[in-house]
């Protein structure tokens, strides 16, 4: 796998070696060992599957206890995936990653501790699929408004017509008034 620095450097990129031929492909999404060496030495302790339609916007979500990174990629469909740093230590602190993955890229989004994270789906549907650090806690969960300016975020809106929110997202918290990381 190909381990790609993203303008964050805790927030990588990762291609697999897809080998396929006539009859489909073969190909590792996550070795233990070359994660530690390129990512993070945490553990992953539960896996998660979701599917969204066409103009769903999930996020951006982070939690203040049981912080979890995150390990995202897409089986199925195209979304635009999002990792806004909230560590106020961190020179990049307010700063994000924004990247396409798809079924067919095949790439891979590693989203540290410390990060509210959020996609966008461009396609029909997405199925979407990840790997987190520790488990998820909706009590300490924290969701920043998808839009604010001074995150600055061009979410590729298909037809710019707005996304489509959940309650909890569509009252999301303004960077400024959300609370970050030391």
């Amino acid at each position: 796998m190909k381990y790609l620095d993203t303008n964050i450097p805790d927030v990588k990129i990762i291609e697999a070696n897809v080998f396929g031929d006539e009859r489909g492909f073969f190909m590792e999404t996550f070795r233990v060992d070359e994660f530690k060496e390129h990512c993070s030495e945490h553990a992953f302790v539960q896996d998660n599957h979701s599917k969204s339609s066409h103009g769903i916007l999930r996020g951006l979500h982070y939690q203040l206890k049981n912080t979890q990174g995150k390990l995202v990629r897409v089986i199925s469909g195209e979304v635009y995936d999002v990792a806004v740093d909230m560590r106020k230590s961190s020179p990049t602190y307010g700063q994000h990653v924004g990247v396409i993955l798809s079924g067919e890229n095949k790439r891979q989004l590693w989203v540290p501790e410390g990060f509210a994270h959020g996609f966008y789906v461009m396609s029909e549907s997405a199925e979407f699929v990840y790997k987190c650090t520790d488990y998820y806690a909706p009590e300490h969960e924290v969701s920043l408004l998808w839009n604010d300016p001074a995150l600055n975020i061009q979410w590729p809106l298909v037809d710019e017509i707005l996304p489509s929110l959940s309650a909890k997202d569509e009252v999301g918290l303004l960077f400024k008034d959300a609370p970050s990381f030391s």
